[in-house]
């Protein structure tokens, strides 16, 4: 029994490409060079840039925070107009 599903697997890939019987008929032609795989063990170069300050990263949020405020006023203004 164990034989008989070893050799049926091998012939899966024969089996799958025949027109009856394996791929629909929309389905895109295969590469013809399979692709590779990806590089796992590269690591990426350390990033050049620094971390905020404090000052900074307060300029930022103080932004942040307005540009959110300023959005949300937007939609209540456009809400208020449709109704």
């Amino acid at each position: 029994m164990m034989l008989l599903a070893v050799a049926l697997g091998g012939c899966a890939s024969q089996i799958a490409d025949t027109p009856l019987v394996g791929l629909p008929a929309n389905t895109p032609a295969r590469p013809a060079n399979p692709g590779e795989y990806l590089p796992v063990h590269d690591v990426p170069a350390p990033r050049q840039e620094t971390v905020l300050n404090q000052a900074e990263q307060a300029r930022l949020e103080k932004e942040l925070l307005a540009a959110r405020d300023r959005q949300a006023s937007g939609a209540k203004a456009a809400q208020r107009r449709s109704n």
